[in-house]
């Protein structure tokens, strides 16, 4: 049985997203720490990759990786375990 995506108060559904490059050891790191965290609260993670879109690419230029929840940007280059936990203890 799939688990429901997390949805907030209003009923929207929430998921990270985490914006990386290709070639980016920071971004690697990034996603293998975020991912298991991630599945386990039962949270989607939606890729883009920041070279695809030039307004991305204006906003986080070398900024990579940055993962935000919903709108929220929650860290960037390194993981912030203390802030990615606040966010889907918040689920």
């Amino acid at each position: 049985m799939d688990r429901m995506a997390p949805t907030d108060q209003g009923g929207r559904r929430r998921e990270l997203t985490l914006i990386v490059r290709a070639y980016c050891h920071l971004c690697d790191e990034m996603r293998a720490a975020v991912l298991p965290l991630a599945e386990a609260a039962g949270c989607p993670v939606h890729e883009i990759d920041v070279d695809t879109d030039p307004a991305l690419e204006a906003r986080w230029g070398e900024r990579v990786p940055v993962l935000l929840g919903g709108a929220r940007e929650l860290c960037h280059y390194r993981v912030d375990r203390a802030a990615l936990s606040a966010w889907l203890g918040s689920l």
